[in-house]
């Protein structure tokens, strides 16, 4: 499987706050933080928990295939410079992880993207409820991460 495309492009899976209309979509418009370009609206072919979890209402995919649902969410490609930004917004490695998974658009086409998911976390997150598709409005209120405690450690918080 490859995420590559012609011309450095890599094909990336956003399904919480970086999508259109979410608190992070702006890091994919910046045109300092690297090119990026939507592609389609797709639904993972994998089922996923996907939950909001810390005090900071942070959408998480839980590495945890067969559990939960097809998770929607949208394609883009990115370059090499946007692909590193997207990799500091998530914290990859040492908080999220990062593989590659086939998604479907809504014209059944199969496409293979990079996503972002936690592969380490507690057992209780799978007893949160698990949803098909983030929406910010739908959910607690997400706090960006200018606003959150500097001396709580992401992943001790995880399951606040």
């Amino acid at each position: 499987m490859t995420a590559k495309l012609s011309g450095n492009l890599i094909k990336v899976f956003v399904y919480g706050t970086l999508k259109r209309g979410e608190p992070n979509h702006h890091w994919l418009t910046r045109p300092e933080n690297g090119h990026s370009r939507f592609v389609c609206e797709a639904q993972t072919v994998q089922k996923f928990p996907l939950v909001i979890g810390t005090r900071y209402n942070i959408p998480f995919l839980l590495n945890k295939p067969g559990a939960g649902h097809n998770i929607c969410g949208e394609v883009y490609e990115v370059d090499d410079t946007m692909f590193a930004n997207l990799d500091v917004l998530e914290d990859y490695p040492n908080y999220y992880d990062r593989e590659i998974q086939q998604v479907k658009s809504k014209d059944n086409v199969s496409i293979d993207c990079w996503l972002y998911l936690i592969k380490e976390f507690p057992e209780q997150l799978l007893l949160k409820r698990h949803l098909e598709s983030y929406h910010n409005a739908e959910t607690q209120p997400y706090c960006e991460r200018s606003e959150r405690l500097p001396d709580v450690k992401a992943k001790e918080d995880m399951a606040y």
